[in-house]
């Protein structure tokens, strides 16, 4: 049972299963109220229950699909008018696995809605009172398939890439504001994530696949130490420091007033 102070409010998206219900788990263990996110009201129920029984902290359930414009809306609203908001994880995502030629359009913008357009709107609502405040933490849940490409993810990779250059011009925008915000990239992680999606995680090598438990440990000792890009399972950080480091030095020559050698006659 946690003592009766708080840090605040911390909302989480897709909330009710894999990782959502566990970052919805530890940060109550740490001191934070809760507001959960996700279009299951009964699996919402059922963590929120459980949540307040081990830790003593007020939990609120809030039932949206993030595809849906009005009930979108309806989050943002919240985010945008309520103070007590301290924490953001936009956990909420979803895929689908599979040629471009064959995949349902309609399929697709949805995918897109979930993991680009609700995030943003999201984050920009919630950063209207930690800007005001000068103060608040945002987690974005990108992927291992930002940088791992393969041919039949070329919309989910897509919009986690777009995840990655979203949040590093947050941080950029927001240094010195007293604003952190985190990147997080799992690998597989044993969730219902995969059920459906055109690739099974029984498909996975048992070494390549960890549990929801471990990958939500792991981003948060990420978020302690202050990183900005968590990548779960990359053993070295030095070889995430030499791959940004590479796109910095590219930098300077993106941007010329001539083509570069290899392009003229």
């Amino acid at each position: 049972m946690s003592d009766t102070n708080t840090q605040g409010i911390a909302v989480v998206t897709g909330a009710s299963t894999g990782m959502g219900a566990v970052y919805a788990d530890r940060l109550a263990r740490r001191g934070y109220d809760l507001l959960l996110v996700a279009r299951d009201k009964s699996r919402l129920d059922t963590v929120a229950s459980k949540i307040t029984a081990n830790t003593g902290r007020t939990v609120e359930v809030l039932t949206a699909d993030l595809t849906n414009p009005g009930q979108l809306a309806t989050v943002e609203d919240r985010l945008r008018s309520d103070e007590s908001i301290s924490l953001l994880v936009n956990n909420a995502g979803g895929t689908t696995f599979g040629p471009l030629a064959q995949a349902d359009p309609s399929q697709l913008e949805d995918l897109v809605t979930l993991n680009v357009t609700a995030l943003t709107r999201l984050t920009t609502a919630v950063l209207a009172g930690f800007t005001r405040r000068g103060s608040g933490t945002i987690v974005n849940l990108s992927s291992a398939l930002a940088f791992n490409v393969l041919p039949v993810s070329a919309v989910y990779s897509g919009t986690k890439s777009y995840v990655v250059a979203f949040t590093q011009a947050l941080q950029q925008e927001l240094a010195g504001s007293g604003i952190r915000v985190q990147a997080v990239f799992p690998g597989g992680v044993r969730t219902e994530f995969w059920d459906g999606s055109g690739i099974e995680i029984s498909a996975f090598p048992e070494e390549a696949v960890m549990s929801a438990d471990a990958a939500v440990d792991a981003a948060l000792a990420g978020l302690d130490a202050g990183e900005p890009m968590t990548l779960l399972s990359l053993p070295d950080i030095a070889d995430w420091d030499r791959f940004d480091a590479a796109r910095q030095a590219m930098i300077p020559n993106l941007s010329r007033s001539v083509p570069a050698d290899r392009y003229r006659n």
